[in-house]
């Protein structure tokens, strides 16, 4: 089977059985993750490291291919017979290629997906800092581009996006949508951002905020009157402040604190947990930034964030714990699972 048939045949069967992953690798049985479990497709060959360098070449241009033969790693999109598209990483381990695939379902609504109502005030923000964090694979990119597609559809705006690699395309509705590309478009994203001032944008949505000097561009592009969408690994919404302001050195950290009291609206943190029935749910946290929450950032005080959280339901927020138990009580999923999930299992335990 020649490379470009094999790799097809392969997301084929990821897309027949509703996974979401890829995993091939020289010397090993494709395997696909399926609602969190990893299966192997033992009806498939072993592939070669032949066959692995020529699904790259077959999948990716020549600037990606080289990019990876020299620097032995690579992030790619890859469009799949129009049909479906894919995010994916190429790697050497043990002198061997891999390579990992994530499906990138169609953007879907944020109804669709679960998500609160809440997200909507947030997406009709003119200008402020909405981060949308959580560990890997938790559909932090779904969340984000049901946002943006939520302001496409309801309103006109120059919406902008700095992606490594792109990985939802948009349909313009009512609004003009630039998608730039790292390493392609724009050389990296402090340079793509900085240019967003003379490009006349609204809204900017930024794939991942990598180092300092990207936080500070989109901080202060929050302040300038631009709403500004992007994500981060952490876990919760605490953990994000102080890992954006321990990024900065320590002269600059008080500055970054003013600024970030000022531009934040919210942090949106997520998990995607097992449902009963099949499928997978979420389960999220919501800090709204108030005068209050403002005041534990300037204040280095980001430690009693997580309390103001738990006892802020009255104004909107939203604690892990409480979105844990409400998914059990609906019977979406498991006591175990919600224990499983729980950031703090024996506050989750007190509100049972």
């Amino acid at each position: 089977m020649d490379p470009r048939a094999l790799i097809e045949s392969l997301v084929d069967t990821v897309i027949k059985e509703g996974g979401s992953d890829l995993h091939i690798s020289a010397g090993r049985l494709p395997s696909i993750r399926v609602s969190t479990q990893l299966i192997q497709l033992v009806n498939q060959p072993a592939l070669t490291q032949e066959n692995m360098l020529g699904i790259l070449g077959a999948i990716l241009d020549k600037t990606k291919y080289e990019r990876f033969l020299a620097t032995q790693e690579v992030d790619f999109s890859y469009d799949h017979k129009g049909q479906a598209r894919l995010r994916g990483n190429a790697f050497y381990h043990k002198s061997s290629v891999s390579i990992a695939l994530r499906l990138i379902p169609q953007v879907r609504t944020l109804p669709e997906l679960k998500l609160p109502e809440s997200l909507k005030e947030f997406a009709r923000k003119k200008q402020g800092f909405f981060l949308v964090v959580g560990p890997v694979g938790q559909g932090k990119s779904t969340t984000l581009s049901a946002m943006v597609d939520f302001i496409n559809s309801e309103r006109a705006e120059h919406i902008l996006t700095i992606e490594d690699p792109i990985e939802y395309v948009f349909e313009e509705k009512h609004s003009i949508i630039d998608q730039r590309e790292v390493g392609i478009d724009t050389k990296d994203f402090p340079t793509g951002l900085r240019s967003i001032f003379r490009e006349d944008v609204n809204v900017i949505m930024i794939g991942e905020m990598r180092s300092p000097e990207t936080i500070s561009t989109a901080v202060t592009a929050a302040e300038t009157g631009h709403l500004v969408l992007s994500t981060l690994h952490t876990n919760n919404a605490a953990q994000t402040i102080d890992r954006i302001i321990d990024s900065f050195p320590g002269d600059q950290q008080d500055q970054i604190r003013s600024q970030l009291a000022e531009s934040l609206l919210g942090i949106f943190s997520q998990r995607l947990i097992p449902r009963i029935t099949g499928g997978l749910v979420p389960a999220y946290e919501l800090l709204i930034n108030n005068n209050a929450v403002a005041n534990l950032i300037r204040e280095k005080r980001t430690h009693e964030i997580d309390v103001v959280i738990e006892t802020g339901t009255e104004h909107g927020m939203v604690d892990m714990n409480r979105s844990l138990l409400e998914l059990v009580r609906s019977g979406e999923i498991t006591m175990e699972s919600a224990y499983l999930y729980s950031m703090n299992p024996k506050a989750l335990e007190r509100i049972l």
